[in-house]
């Protein structure tokens, strides 16, 4: 079993208690250097590294003062990377930022320049991308995985539905076969 203490006289033992304050700056560099995080995400760090909250507070203000922490920004960059990585729609998006701790505000200004066109023409790419891979399925289960998803991606129904049928209704008759009676079977919450 280790002991929790420095052995009493060793060069450990004689070292000054850490600076907290010196600590987090730290902590915050490091952090920052690898990657742009939220001010939540930061400041729960720094807490679970038992600093204390007024300074972990202080530490954080001074580093939003001089911009090295924006929220703003990180919510600009984030919908920006999902959207083009994975596709992923505004409502899944929102839920995301404010589980990271943006404020809705901010939320609402990084998702503000989605262009629901873009975004519907991203569920398109996404869908024909997907029914690319899905010829040994039966025409219902290929129906079914697309609309869901694209439902998963937090596309509406109403657009999943709708992007389906269009990508079914522009491939060739001989590959489309079954596919156009499956989409206008699912109605509008029918998520099999």
């Amino acid at each position: 079993m280790r002991p929790t203490e420095p052995t009493p006289g060793s060069p450990a033992d004689q070292q000054p208690e850490a600076d907290p304050e010196q600590v987090a700056r730290t902590v915050l560099l490091r952090r920052l250097t690898a990657a742009p995080r939220t001010r939540q995400d930061l400041r729960d760090d720094l807490l679970r590294r038992n600093i204390p909250e007024d300074v972990a507070d202080r530490v954080l203000d001074r580093f939003t003062d001089v911009g090295l922490i924006d929220d703003a920004e990180y919510a600009r960059m984030w919908v920006e990377s999902r959207q083009r990585s994975r596709g992923v729609a505004s409502r899944v998006l929102r839920q995301e930022l404010r589980r990271k701790g943006v404020a809705d505000d901010e939320a609402e200004a990084a998702l503000a320049g989605i262009d629901p066109e873009q975004e519907r023409a991203r569920a398109r790419e996404l869908a024909e991308a997907k029914l690319r891979s899905m010829s040994r399925f039966a025409p219902e289960v290929r129906v079914r995985r697309l609309t869901s998803m694209l439902y998963r991606r937090g596309y509406s129904g109403e657009v999943a539905r709708s992007v389906v049928r269009e990508v079914i209704d522009d491939l060739p008759d001989d590959l489309s076969d079954g596919l156009q009676d499956e989409v206008q079977d699912q109605g509008p919450d029918d998520r099999r």
